[in-house]
């Protein structure tokens, strides 16, 4: 693999496994679909319940106003509740429902099962090496986390989003 080639490469087989394991985790369904930054929010919360919109937002690199769009929609939906904050009765602050704590159980437990079967079809030193990568994957994941975002929103100014 070329040095110059390796970073889109790298971000392309990334991308294009994770939206193969959204499409084949849709499939199987039965439920209304949560978007993309529904459950982005949803597992914020269940990794840090009682969490605050405006941390929550932070968190997740969205404007204040798109979390509490995504906090109004989930809690309709019967995924979110928001209570208010004893220390500041201004704010909110947001735990999961059991019917969100289980649909997210369902959710990992089925893409858990689905990775596992594929993996167990590549060879073991292929395995081997993805098990291997898991560390630098995860340090890639803290850098591209703490790096600041520009006014754009984006890493890089200049550069475009995701969808470009």
């Amino acid at each position: 693999m070329d040095q110059e080639t390796f970073p889109e490469e790298l971000a392309d087989a990334l991308v294009g496994v994770q939206r193969l394991l959204r499409r084949r985790l849709r499939a199987g369904l039965t439920a209304p679909r949560l978007r993309g930054a529904e459950v982005e929010l949803l597992r914020l919360v269940e990794n840090r319940p009682g969490i605050g919109v405006s941390d929550a937002a932070k968190e997740l690199f969205l404007a204040g106003n798109s979390v509490s769009t995504l906090v109004n929609q989930l809690v309709r939906g019967g995924y979110l509740v928001r209570e208010t904050d004893p220390a500041d009765r201004r704010a909110a602050r947001l735990r999961l429902t059991e019917a969100a704590q289980a649909r997210l159980h369902a959710w990992q437990e089925r893409r858990a099962a689905l990775v596992a079967r594929h993996v167990a079809r590549l060879d073991a030193a292929d395995r081997d090496a993805l098990r291997a990568a898991l560390p630098a994957l995860r340090s890639l994941a803290v850098s591209l986390h703490e790096e600041p975002l520009e006014p754009d929103g984006t890493g890089d100014a200049g550069e475009p989003g995701e969808g470009a």
